[in-house]
C-alpha cells in the first residue's frame, strides 16, 4: 500500500482552512491543519510533509517569520512552501516571500484548480523522492545481507547481481516518469516547480551512478556516487 503524503495547511482562520481542505481533498492525501506559526513548527518536529501552504498574515508569528524558522531547520529546509496572502503590496512584498524561501506566492482569491495543480506537482515529486530513498535503503540492506533482506512483498531473495538488475529496472521506470513530469512542467512555465523537478533529476542521476558503480566490471576501486542534494 502506497503511503499518503502529508500536506501542511497553516492559517489562523478556520474558514480558510476549511476552504483549503475542500480544494485539496480531491488529491486524496493527508491534510494537516495548523492555526498558527507555532503550531506549524510543532507539527514539523514529528512529521514529514510534501508541501506547506502558509498564510502570510497571521497574529503573532506571521508567515514570513514561520518560513524563516522552517528554512533554518535541517530537517525541514527543503520542504516546498507556497505562500497564500490576501494582501498585495506589489513586487517588493512578493520578493519578500521568495526571499523567505517560498517556491510560490499566490494572492487570494485564487483559482482552486490552479492551486490544486501546483500542490499535486510537489506531492508527486515528494512521492518520487520517497520511492528513491526506499530503493536505496533496500539496496544497502540487500548488499549487507548478501542479497537476502528477509522482507516479503518487496524483492525476492536473490544474488546481488540479480538485485542490482531489478533495482536498475525500477530506477529506469522512475527516471521515465520524472522525464515525463519535467516535460509537463516545461510546458507550464512554472519556474519554481521546474527547479524542484531539476533537483529530483539530480538525485536520480546520483542514484543511477551509484548503481552503475556497483555493476560487475565497473572498475576496481569504484565506489557509489552519493545522490546530489
Amino acid at each position: 500500500m502506497v503511503q499518503k503524503a502529508k500536506i501542511l495547511l497553516v492559517d489562523d482562520r478556520p474558514e480558510n482552512l476549511l476552504a483549503l481542505e475542500a480544494i485539496l481533498s480531491a488529491l486524496d492525501q493527508t491534510l494537516v491543519r495548523a492555526s498558527s506559526g507555532e503550531e506549524a513548527l510543532k507539527a514539523l518536529l514529528t512529521d514529514d510533509f510534501a508541501v506547506i501552504l502558509l498564510d502570510v498574515q497571521m497574529p503573532g508569528m506571521d508567515g514570513f517569520e514561520t518560513a524563516a524558522h522552517i528554512k533554518r531547520r535541517e530537517r525541514t529546509r527543503d520542504i516546498p512552501i507556497i505562500f497564500l496572502t490576501a494582501i498585495n503590496h506589489g513586487p517588493h512584498h512578493t520578493f519578500r516571500g521568495y526571499a523567505a524561501g517560498a517556491v510560490d506566492y499566490i494572492s487570494k482569491p485564487f483559482d482552486p484548480w490552479v492551486l490544486r495543480a501546483k500542490v499535486s506537482v510537489f506531492v508527486e515529486l515528494y512521492m518520487k523522492n520517497c520511492q528513491l530513498r526506499e530503493q536505496a535503503s533496500l539496496l544497502r540492506l540487500q548488499l549487507e545481507n548478501g542479497g537476502h533482506s528477509g522482507r516479503t512483498g518487496v524483492l525476492e531473495p536473490q544474488e546481488p547481481a540479480g538485485l542490482l538488475a531489478e533495482l536498475s529496472a525500477r530506477l529506469a521506470a522512475v527516471e521515465e516518469q520524472a522525464e515525463a513530469l519535467s516535460k509537463q512542467l516545461d510546458e507550464s512555465a512554472d519556474a519554481a516547480a521546474v527547479a524542484t523537478a531539476a533537483h529530483l533529476e539530480r538525485k536520480l542521476t546520483g542514484l543511477r551512478r551509484a548503481l552503475d558503480a556497483l555493476e560487475p566490471g565497473a572498475g576496481s576501486g569504484a565506489s557509489p556516487v552519493p545522490s546530489q542534494t
